[in-house]
C-alpha cells in the first residue's frame, strides 16, 4: 500500500510541472464553450495542477488536455453524448498532446487508476486509445488523422499544419452591395524536446464593410480584427478593404512551472463575451509573456508594443506613434469553484523606448509610475468568477483607472476623473433540464473619461481601438445569449444587445469621455458627468447563426444580424443601420464576431 501511495504520489507531481507554457489554443476554438460546461459542472479538481484559469485566454493546449482527461476518468459515464463528441474534438484538435510514451505497455494491467494518472499527464505520444486515425489518408500522407492535414511525429519532434479558409456570402439591406468575406491562410504549429514550441498563422482577406463598420473605419480609421488595410474592388465588391494579417510565436519552457512566449498575437481576460481589462477586439501586437503556474496560483507578465492608431502617424511615409503596454495579473483557484485575480496594467509612450523600471515582474507598477512623476496611464483592476454546480456561473470584472475618494463616496458630484468599469455576468448551462441549451446574460458599464490619459496617446487602446471593451467608455449595455446543440454537429446561437452611450459632438466641440483616443485633458466639465452624457443614443443588435460541423473543424453557417442606432436628439440624423443574412463555409479557424 505505501508504495502504491508513494508511486500515485510520484506521478502527481511529475504531470503537475508539465508544459506551464506550450502552445496556445486560439480565441474563439469550439473548445472554450466544452470548458465553460465541464468546469461548471465539475468544478476545479485537486488534481489538476498546476493552476489551469479558465478565465486567461489563450488557454494552454496541454493544459486542456489533462483538465478534459481528468474529467473523463472522474465524470465519464455522467457526462452526455454531446460532450462527449467535443471532447473528441478536443482531442483530436489537440492529439500531440494524447497519451504518454510507452503507455501501450500498460495495456495488460489491471490497475486503471494508474493507466489513467499516466495518461493524464497529458505528454506528447502517438499512442493512445483517444489517438484517432483515419482508415484511408489522402495519398496515404494527408489527412492522416481528422484534425490535420498533415502531420509529423517524432520522438523529440512534432509538426501539425492545415490550411484556413472562411468564406461567406449574403444580401445587406438598403446598402452599396452584397455582404462578401473571403479569408484564406495557412496555419503552423510545432514543437522539440517538449520544451521549444511555435505556431504561425497567416491570413489574407478581402471583404465588403457593412454600415456600422464603414462608420468605425471613418471615426477610428481603423477595421476591428485588423491592422493596416487597403481600399478593394473586385470579387463583387465595390468599396471593400484588403488586408494580410498574422500570428505567431515562440515559446519555451523555463522550468516545470515557468513559461516564456514571445510572439505577435492578441490575449482575453475573463469569463463574459466582453471584457473590461484586456480582449482581443484591436489588432495583433507583439509581446512577451511568462506565465508561472505554481500549486493554486497562475501569474502572468506581458509586456507588449502598441501602436496608437493611425490619426497619430509621425509624418508621410514614416512609422504610426508607438507606446507600450506592461500588465500582470495573479489568479488563485480557492476550492473547486471559486477563481479570484488581480488586475494591473500601464501604458506609456517614451521616445526613447521602454521605461526599463517597469521590466520587473512583481513590482507593483503604481509605485513605479508615481516615482517616474505620474506620466503614465495605470489601471487597476480584479475579477473573479464562482461555479454553483451542476448548472451556474456567475462571474464579474472591475477596473479602477483613477477616482478620489471624496468625491467618488462622499460627494458624489459626478467628477470627470472618477474612472471605472463594471461587468457583472451569469452562465446557466442545461437551462431547466434541457441538455445543452446555454444561456448568458452580461451587463457592463464604463464612466466618462475611463482608459483615456492626458495625453492622447497613452490611452488604454491599439491601433485606434480600445484594449478593453469595444465601446470604450461612456456607456452601459446589456448582452443575452443562447445557445443549444440538437444534434452534436448542429448549433445555434442566437445574441441580444442592448446599448446606451453618449457619442462627443465634434461640431460643438463637445468632448464627454466616449472616444478614448481622445486626451481626457480636452474634456467638455470637470463636474456633473455622467454615463450616457454628450449626444446619447441606443443600439439594438440582434444576431442569430445556425451552423453544422460538416468534418472536423469544417462548419457550413447561416448568420442573421441587424444593428440600429436611434439618437435622443430627434434632430440628429440616426446612425446608419445595419441588416444582413449569409451563408459561409469555415474551416479551421474561429470567426471573429462584429457586435458592437
Amino acid at each position: 500500500m505505501k508504495s502504491r501511495l508513494f508511486y500515485l504520489f510520484s506521478i502527481f507531481f511529475l504531470a503537475s510541472g508539465l508544459a506551464s507554457q506550450g502552445l496556445a489554443l486560439p480565441i474563439g476554438n469550439p473548445a472554450y464553450d466544452l470548458v465553460d460546461r465541464l468546469t461548471i459542472k465539475y468544478g476545479f479538481e485537486r488534481v489538476n495542477r498546476p493552476a489551469f484559469n479558465p478565465n486567461l485566454r489563450p488557454m494552454n493546449r496541454s493544459g486542456l488536455v489533462r483538465l478534459l482527461k481528468t474529467y473523463q476518468y472522474q465524470y465519464g459515464r455522467e457526462i452526455s453524448d454531446t460532450d462527449r463528441f467535443w471532447m473528441q474534438f478536443t482531442f483530436n484538435d489537440n492529439n500531440e498532446w494524447l497519451g504518454l510514451p510507452g503507455l501501450n505497455e500498460l495495456e495488460n494491467q489491471e490497475d486503471t487508476a494508474q493507466k489513467w494518472l499516466l495518461d493524464s499527464m497529458a505528454v506528447r505520444a502517438t499512442r493512445d486509445y483517444d489517438y484517432q486515425r483515419n482508415s484511408r489518408p489522402l495519398f496515404n500522407y494527408f489527412w492522416r488523422t481528422p484534425a490535420n492535414f498533415l502531420e509529423v511525429n517524432r520522438p523529440d519532434f512534432f509538426l501539425r499544419l492545415n490550411p484556413i479558409l472562411d468564406l461567406r456570402y449574403g444580401l445587406l439591406q438598403d446598402d452599396v452591395e452584397d455582404y462578401i468575406y473571403n479569408r484564406r491562410g495557412v496555419e503552423l504549429r510545432g514543437g522539440v524536446d517538449e520544451r521549444l514550441f511555435f505556431y504561425f498563422q497567416l491570413v489574407e482577406t478581402q471583404r465588403s464593410l457593412p454600415a456600422h463598420l464603414r462608420d468605425f473605419r471613418e471615426r477610428f480609421g481603423a477595421v476591428p480584427g485588423a491592422g493596416f488595410v487597403k481600399d478593394y474592388s473586385g470579387l463583387g465588391i465595390t468599396d471593400g478593404i484588403d488586408f494580410l494579417n498574422s500570428q505567431g510565436y515562440l515559446s519555451y519552457e523555463i522550468s516545470k512551472h515557468v513559461g516564456m512566449r514571445l510572439g505577435y498575437g492578441d490575449n482575453f481576460i475573463g469569463q463574459g463575451e466582453r471584457s473590461m481589462l484586456l480582449s482581443d477586439f484591436s489588432n495583433n501586437y507583439p509581446f512577451l509573456q511568462l506565465n508561472w503556474r505554481v500549486w493554486k496560483f497562475h501569474y502572468q507578465n506581458t509586456f507588449a508594443q502598441l501602436s496608437a492608431g493611425e490619426f497619430v502617424r509621425q509624418g508621410p511615409n514614416l512609422p504610426i506613434a508607438k507606446k507600450f503596454m506592461a500588465a500582470h495579473h495573479l489568479s488563485v483557484n480557492i476550492g473547486k469553484r471559486l477563481n479570484l485575480g488581480i488586475f494591473e496594467a500601464v501604458i506609456l509612450s517614451r521616445n526613447d523606448g521602454f521605461e526599463l523600471a517597469y521590466l520587473n515582474p512583481v513590482i507593483f507598477y503604481r509605485t513605479i509610475e508615481g516615482a517616474l512623476g505620474s506620466p503614465d496611464n495605470v489601471l487597476l483592476g480584479v475579477d473573479g468568477s464562482y461555479r454553483l454546480p451542476p448548472s451556474f456561473l456567475f462571474y464579474g470584472q472591475f477596473i479602477l483607472d483613477e477616482f478620489k475618494f471624496d468625491e467618488l463616496i462622499l460627494e458624489r458630484n459626478g467628477w470627470w476623473a472618477n474612472k471605472w468599469g463594471l461587468q457583472l455576468g451569469l452562465k446557466y448551462i442545461d437551462v431547466l433540464g434541457v441538455d445543452q441549451l446555454d444561456a448568458q446574460v452580461e451587463y457592463n458599464r464604463a464612466r466618462p473619461y475611463t482608459y483615456t490619459h492626458n495625453q492622447g496617446v497613452n490611452s488604454y487602446t491599439h491601433f485606434g481601438m480600445p484594449l478593453a471593451h469595444p465601446l470604450g467608455a461612456n456607456f452601459s449595455d446589456l448582452m443575452l445569449r443562447l445557445r443549444y446543440r440538437p444534434l452534436p454537429r448542429l448549433q445555434l446561437d442566437g445574441r441580444f444587445y442592448l446599448v446606451d452611450q453618449g457619442e462627443d459632438d465634434p461640431e460643438n466641440g463637445l468632448v464627454v469621455g466616449e472616444n478614448i483616443n481622445v486626451a481626457n485633458d480636452d474634456r467638455g466639465m470637470d463636474f456633473g458627468n455622467e454615463i450616457g452624457q454628450g449626444v446619447g443614443y441606443d443600439n439594438t443588435i440582434i444576431s442569430g447563426e445556425i451552423s453544422y460541423m460538416l468534418r472536423h473543424n469544417l462548419f457550413l453557417e447561416a448568420l442573421y444580424y441587424q444593428s440600429s442606432r436611434v439618437y435622443d436628439d430627434p434632430i440628429r440624423e440616426n446612425g446608419s443601420a445595419t441588416k444582413y443574412i449569409s451563408l459561409g463555409l469555415r474551416w479551421n479557424v474561429a470567426r471573429r464576431r462584429e457586435h458592437f
